[in-house]
């Protein structure tokens, strides 16, 4: 019987993992019991996607507060810094904010607006429009930018972003200036020294401001970049991609995890006779179109996976063939012909009219924002997801 469906994506429900688990061995269980348990088989090519948190959790890898302000007072020396372009959130800065804070003696907390880098909103775009303000030029001070728009809170956690980030600067034993400015070398007129907290364009935001005269520029991703008194860390990302664990720690992106991943392909193929593609996946790369959200917090969507997940689709543009090379074809005619195309397709349509409108994304991107959006960041439970049917096509 011809198949009647494409991509599906399974949400697979898991224990709750803590530090030292064995987590292949939890995966690949859980997989094969949600198999048997639902009545689906594993199929050559599927996917098992883990999200990062639970990864980081059974590595152990936190660090502190206190890891963060001695990591921070190390490489600065206290005295006044410039934390720049935070993202505003309670989950993923807010920790951090208070170790920095500990750290310095001063803090001139730079924000970007309208918006932060994801797209947190502290003041409507309408608004500045209003009161003649021009965001890539303008530096307000803190006063003036109460004085023009109040006390503006965010429409989804309905904070008041400027005032929390203030006072938590404050409550860790540091003075506080706030400016906002989307020029990065607006915070050298108050100090040399400064962290940029941005992510996709933390490079670019560090050149500028050391050669616009910054004595020492750190971006999140070089800060507990290397262990604190045993702590965590990451060498690659530091901060970035940290989440609150609790009131004094955060949880670190996961590192070092292209064993595990290779370690679940191995056992499930082994269980199964099936050649399946693991990833770990963290946020997915999508806007929402009303709170003009982007979710991609995390540095990448994936930090590791298999190698059969390189690349890029590579995908015919079905209502492309439809309306233009089989337009005068309907039925089992249009069928087999639209087939037969895909069947004879080039390895590489890249610039060819008929992949015209087809993502041109990495696999990992797009596999993780499904994975993201499937699992969710509540209580749903399902850290792991069983994506099948991606890489197969109409005459599949």
């Amino acid at each position: 019987m011809e198949r009647r469906t494409g991509t599906t994506s399974r949400g697979i429900r898991c224990p709750i993992i803590r530090e030292g688990d064995d987590l292949a061995e939890i995966v690949t269980r859980s997989v094969l019991e949600a198999a048997d348990c639902e009545g689906f088989e594993i199929r050559d090519r599927d996917v098992v996607a883990i999200t990062e948190s639970v990864v980081a959790r059974a590595q152990g890898n936190y660090c502190t507060v206190s890891d963060i302000a001695e990591d921070t007072a190390s490489k600065f020396g206290r005295g006044t810094i410039g934390v720049i372009f935070p993202i505003l959130s309670r989950n993923r800065f807010a920790v951090c904010l208070r170790g920095i804070a500990e750290g310095a003696d001063k803090v001139v907390l730079q924000f970007s607006y309208p918006s932060d880098e994801v797209g947190n909103e502290l003041v409507p775009i309408e608004m500045l429009d209003e009161a003649g303000i021009d965001s890539y030029r303008d530096v307000l001070t803190l006063k003036r930018f109460r004085e023009l728009f109040g006390d503006i809170r965010h429409p989804f956690t309905g904070m008041d972003y400027i005032g929390y980030y203030q006072d938590t600067v404050k409550e860790a034993g540091a003075e506080c200036e706030v400016i906002l400015a989307n020029d990065p070398r607006a915070v050298l007129e108050y100090t040399k020294k400064v962290i940029n907290c941005d992510i996709h364009t933390r490079k670019r935001t560090k050149r500028r401001l050391l050669n616009a005269g910054a004595e020492m520029v750190c971006s999140l991703d070089e800060l507990m970049n290397s262990s604190v008194n045993g702590s965590g860390y990451n060498e690659q990302y530091g901060l970035l991609g940290s989440n609150k664990a609790d009131e004094n720690r955060v949880k670190l992106f996961p590192r070092d995890a292209s064993a595990l991943v290779y370690d679940i392909q191995k056992r499930i193929n082994a269980a199964t006779g099936k050649s399946i593609e693991v990833m770990i996946y963290g946020d997915g790369a999508f806007k929402d179109p009303v709170g003009k959200i982007w979710e991609l917090a995390d540095p990448v969507v994936s930090p590791f996976y298999t190698s059969g997940l390189e690349g890029t689709p590579n995908e015919l543009k079905l209502k492309y063939l439809a309306d233009n090379d089989f337009a005068d074809l309907s039925g089992d005619a249009l069928k087999a012909a639209i087939s037969e195309k895909i069947r004879e397709k080039d390895s590489n349509l890249k610039g060819q009219m008929v992949s015209e409108g087809t993502t041109p994304r990495h696999l990992t991107d797009l596999i993780g924002s499904l994975c993201d959006l499937t699992s969710g960041s509540g209580d749903k439970g399902t850290p792991v997801i069983l994506v099948q049917g991606y890489f197969d096509n109409y005459t599949n």
